[in-house]
């Protein structure tokens, strides 16, 4: 019977000492998961980081002339202006107009190879993203809503607004009310 009780005694040890060893391998294999779950997570964060940084170091080319560009718009607008002001008839003039439609030329390809692009929406329906409307003038003959006049171009630099274009917009005619003795 001492022999039956040792035995048994052994046993309930192997049994016990199984169970202690499953349940450290479900520990350690639960570790191993927490682990491996952890590893990921850090390889997409870093992918993150690395595709958030490509993205900031390409935005930064592609907008590093944002202010130089916009700060050379005033002097374009200038030139426009001068050209618009002087008569092409003017024989005393015509040198100094042709001088200025070469350096405007200039400018616009030299703006056009930076992505740099004029707004010129005159005719267009009107776009609060691109346009800014200075005004709002009575109009027959175009639809509602539409650009009138262009008091300054807006431009854009690779797709996105540098500066927004003033514009006069149409509205619709207002139909006059009859009076007191049309009613009649």
């Amino acid at each position: 019977m001492a022999d039956e009780q040792l035995d048994e005694k052994n046993l309930n040890a192997e049994e016990a000492g199984a169970d202690n060893t499953d349940a450290r391998v479900q520990e350690l294999e639960e570790q191993l998961a927490a682990a491996k779950d952890q590893s990921l997570r850090a390889v997409a964060d870093l992918q993150n980081v690395r595709r958030r940084a490509e993205q900031d170091v390409e935005k930064a080319h592609k907008f590093a002339l944002e202010k130089f560009a916009g700060d050379l718009l005033p002097v374009i607008d200038s030139l426009e202006r001068g050209l618009e002001l002087s008569s092409a008839d003017d024989e005393n003039i015509k040198p100094m107009r042709e001088g200025i439609e070469l350096t405007l030329k200039m400018f616009h390809d030299t703006l056009k190879r930076y992505n740099l692009e004029p707004l010129d929406p005159h005719g267009e329906p009107f776009n609060a993203e691109h346009h800014q409307a200075m005004a709002m003038q009575e109009s027959a003959e175009v639809e509602p809503n539409s650009v009138l006049k262009v008091f300054q171009k807006g431009y854009l630099l690779n797709g996105r607004l540098l500066r927004p274009a003033m514009v006069v917009v149409s509205k619709a005619p207002v139909a006059p009310q009859p009076s007191i003795d049309e009613q009649a």
